[in-house]
């Protein structure tokens, strides 16, 4: 049975419409959920109310932590600078992977303990200094109203904002929530339909539409990631498979991550990825003509170095999430070659380091 929705978690949701029968269709996302009175979607966050659908995290979240940009991940997108990141509880995919499940799996809103208006976040990204928001930790599609608010006052505040999401979304909500992004990483958490279908829950072509949305119709910085799991989507056949496609419909200077999994929440009997999986995986994508391909969650140097395409000079090297060395100039051209690099950049002064703060919000007033 369906926790009660209370009257305090009762913001209007779009994307619904009622169906014959009674129920109400949440439009949101590809699930398609119907829903009879009182009854929560998929992602347990949105709900029925009467006749209309509801919002039940709005202005609620698990957290707020300023973190190097390059910790979503997001290499090409002002290097150095610090994110302001949060996000609520919830998740319309039910990966059984999941690295975040204490968070997206939440059924416990009483966790969401820190509450922050859109004015609020924005003016405390710019009161820490933060070049960035982030929606993170859960995906932000589902709470979709909340993150396009906070986005607005961000954007009032001269503050970019960045989704790490599924792209799980139908292409109405796709378009009007990704037209108050600035940059994304998308989860491609693999290459197959069975995989998506067994291990998530979802289908593989909705996440695809998203990429090939992003690429040819928006001016939204983005880039991939795909943790790699042991035996379910690490096979060279499927990573120079999923590579190609890149390359052929997203281009090849859409940055790709892989990162490696660890034990957790549905899948404690699966080992961790190795260094050399990680390592394979990177060579695999470089030799399908990507031009920027990372390794994460391991200690990898060169898998965490941005080089020049043109004539290899190493441009941007990294330790973890500190930068190491930078060369790029404010452009992001290469000082060797002056080839652009692909992403958004400025002129490189200082960085936040490999730190994590955790902060509070203040009410304004």
């Amino acid at each position: 049975m369906d926790e009660p929705i209370r009257d305090v978690e009762q913001h209007p949701a779009k994307y619904w419409h009622l169906l014959a029968d009674g129920r109400i269709q949440c439009d949101l996302c590809p699930r398609d959920c119907k829903l009879h009175e009182g009854q929560r979607g998929a992602c347990f966050v949105r709900g029925r109310v009467h006749d209309r659908m509801v919002l039940t995290t709005y202005g609620r979240s698990s957290g707020f932590c300023i973190d190097p940009i390059e910790k979503k991940p997001l290499n090409h997108f002002y290097p150095g600078s610090s994110v302001l990141s949060f996000g609520t509880a919830g998740c319309n995919l039910a990966c059984k992977f999941c690295q975040n499940w204490d968070i997206s799996k939440s059924r416990e809103f009483d966790k969401l303990a820190a509450e922050a208006s859109p004015e609020a976040i924005a003016r405390s990204a710019a009161r820490f200094g933060c070049k960035s928001v982030a929606f993170t930790y859960n995906d932000p599609v589902i709470f979709a109203e909340y993150a396009m608010d906070v986005a607005d006052a961000c954007h009032a505040h001269g503050i970019k904002t960045v989704a790490v999401t599924a792209g799980y979304i139908h292409e109405q909500p796709r378009r009007d929530f990704f037209a108050k992004m600035d940059a994304a990483n998308v989860d491609l958490k693999a290459f197959t339909e069975d995989f998506y279908v067994k291990q998530t829950g979802g289908h593989i072509q909705p996440v695809l539409d998203t990429l090939a949305y992003l690429k040819h119709e928006t001016e939204v910085w983005f880039e991939l990631t795909t943790l790699l799991i042991p035996g379910l989507n690490d096979s060279s056949a499927e990573i120079q498979k999923m590579s190609e496609w890149v390359a052929a419909t997203l281009g090849v200077e859409v940055p790709l991550h892989f990162s490696a999994f660890h034990p957790d929440y549905k899948m404690l009997d699966i080992p961790a990825t190795s260094a050399a999986t990680l390592r394979r995986a990177r060579a695999v994508a470089r030799a399908a003509g990507l031009l920027y391909v990372y390794t994460g969650n391991i200690h990898d140097p060169e898998g965490d170095t941005t080089y020049c395409p043109a004539c290899g000079s190493a441009l941007i090297e990294r330790d973890w999430y500190e930068i190491k060395n930078y060369r790029l100039n404010g452009a992001g051209h290469c000082p060797d070659c002056s080839v652009p690099i692909a992403g958004r950049f400025e002129a490189f002064t200082s960085q936040f380091g490999r730190k994590h703060v955790p902060i509070q919000i203040e009410a304004v007033e």
